[in-house]
């Protein structure tokens, strides 16, 4: 083997390495931002979670609002009510299918 063919012999070597090194890291890196992803579609789904709770918070004390306010709007409260009462009516549906 000639001194040239050495030479190119390490300069792959050293090249192998050099990407088998590359390789290794960016094996790490993705492990960690599979973890990082994880961690943030948990936290997605906690906040989708509460999210949720708060939007019927919200449609709660506006029912509360509608009931509480005066003659002028009672309108409002009876279309309020009966969309409640159709809300039951299909829940207590579902349960006896």
């Amino acid at each position: 083997m000639t001194e040239e063919e050495k030479q190119q012999l390490c300069n792959f070597e050293s090249r192998l390495r050099h990407l088998i090194f590359l390789h290794d890291e960016l094996k790490k890196e993705n492990v960690e931002l599979k973890q990082q992803l994880k961690i943030e579609i948990e936290k997605n789904q906690e906040l989708k979670v509460e999210n949720d709770k708060l939007n019927v918070d919200y449609t709660n004390i506006k029912t509360a609002a509608t009931i509480s306010i005066n003659d002028s709007d009672v309108k409002e409260t009876k279309l309020r009510l009966s969309k409640l009462v159709c809300d039951v009516d299909k829940c207590i549906s579902m349960l006896n299918e």
